[in-house]
């Protein structure tokens, strides 16, 4: 149903993650799913596309959750037109599973008005949930869990997000939530309409008319994973007629790969990751209470806390902290380093100068663990602004899958020109995802 009018060596999909952490659990999502995929941190060149061989799958990484529109539409002009060039069928833009954005910073709405721009189908599927990890729309309403605890919330009464320190969620209805970003005219399709999982014949009959009817934004409910199938079909459907512009987390590529036939989505399970052959770098940039408790439950790091505000402005102090680091390393232990919580509110500024700081501090970690003979093999990084400005820090141009270490969490493979950065296991996560003792299976492995 995808492959009309597409030819042999074009992509079936492409994504961009409008942060480096949620673009990297959706190379997760296509990698399980038997694509061959690759994940380049920016716009690929064609010696990148030449190095990276044959793929199915083509992601790009951006920052555009901390953007402003006018930033968004410069940056999503380029992803637009390439995704474009390429053939594809359906391009993802991959959101947070929370929705967190805003008229002024990271927001959807722009995203779209972008980005439907190269895709000439009017349907824009935006799937709104993601039960794999605690994500649910129903009626349009958005609820989430918090971390690993079994408890739901509607997210405008989310302990994390409904505070969130720049994007805060104060609407649940996601149609009222994107509107107020742009959005305009959004149809939802609530998860009682749908037909029963598993009956083709009727999820067809279904579909035909509600394509036919739609022009512009559907919201589909999702609070089973047994749905991802009925809304997969749908979207092949339409993508058939036209390229389209997909909206949501990674259950838009888990929805994909359940409509396919099992002979079609059969991949080799990927290895489980063993314990760490030398010392292990997390740096925690994150605020979130979930990786709070992560940071208190792990033992098998030496904690280094580090006082942001003496890292923005002190090179002496942010030296020290590096060659703090880089000595224990050295050593043979393991290191965490985390930023403290700060006194007064943040702003967006603000968390954006901590991310780059508390990059640099990563790229200058690996080099001074280097250059005391111990290069790093296997590192993590949890904040989803540290972790897409760490890996640009790094010099990195691509990642390839390697495993899953929690739901929402993936290991990678770090593609770089440095010998330094290349090659290396590295975990990017956001700071709701995984369970507490997360730092430690990154360290020890975990089936």
């Amino acid at each position: 149903m995808i492959d009309a009018d597409r030819s042999a060596d074009a992509p079936q999909v492409c994504w961009y993650g409008d942060d480096f952490t949620g673009a990297t659990d959706t190379l997760a999502e296509v990698s399980r799913a038997g694509l061959r995929a690759l994940l380049f941190l920016g716009v690929p060149t064609p010696a990148q596309l030449r190095r990276a061989g044959p793929l199915d799958a083509i992601g790009i990484a951006g920052a555009a959750r901390g953007m402003t529109p006018a930033e968004m539409e410069v940056e999503l002009r380029a992803v637009g037109q390439f995704a474009a060039a390429t053939g594809a069928r359906v391009l993802h833009y991959k959101c947070c599973s929370t929705f967190d954005s805003a008229p002024h910073v990271g927001s959807i709405g722009a995203a779209v008005r972008e980005l439907r721009r190269h895709m000439p189908n009017p349907v824009v599927p935006i799937v709104g949930g993601q039960p794999s990890i605690g994500r649910y729309c129903s009626f349009a309403q958005l609820f989430a869990r918090a971390g690993s605890a079994p408890e739901v919330h509607r997210i405008d009464r989310h302990p994390v997000m409904s505070v969130h320190p720049v994007t805060p969620m104060h609407e649940a209805d996601l149609r009222l939530h994107l509107k107020a970003q742009g959005l305009d005219g959004i149809r939802s399709v609530p998860h009682i309409a749908y037909p029963a999982a598993g009956d083709t014949g009727a999820i067809d009959a279904w579909i035909e008319p509600l394509i036919d009817s739609a022009d512009g934004p559907l919201l589909l409910d999702l609070v089973d994973d047994a749905q991802l199938a009925i809304i997969g079909r749908l979207i092949r459907r339409a993508a058939s007629r036209a390229p389209l512009l997909a909206v949501g987390p990674s259950s838009v590529q888990q929805a994909l790969a359940r409509a396919l036939p099992a002979a079609d989505n059969a991949a080799a399970p990927a290895s489980p990751l063993g314990p760490a052959t030398g010392p292990v770098l997390v740096v925690a940039g994150s605020l979130s209470p979930v990786t709070a408790r992560q940071i208190a439950a792990c033992e098998h790091y030496t904690r280094q806390p580090l006082q942001v505000e003496r890292l923005l402005a002190d090179t002496d102090y942010a030296a020290q902290q590096v060659q703090l680091a880089a000595a224990a390393l050295a050593q043979g232990r393991n290191v965490l380093a985390h930023t403290d919580r700060p006194a007064a509110p943040v702003n967006a500024d603000h968390t954006a100068a901590t991310a780059r700081a508390t990059a640099r501090l990563v790229s200058d970690i690996v080099r001074a663990s280097a250059q005391a003979g111990q290069r790093l093999t296997r590192i993590g990084i949890a904040g989803g602004d540290t972790s897409s400005q760490a890996a640009l820090a790094l010099g990195l141009w691509g990642l390839a899958f390697r495993c899953v270490l929690a739901p929402g969490v993936t290991v990678s493979v770090t593609r770089s020109d440095d010998p330094l950065t290349d090659g290396i296991e590295l975990m990017l996560k956001g700071g709701q995802m995984g369970g507490d003792k997360l730092f430690d299976e990154l360290a020890k492995g975990a089936a």
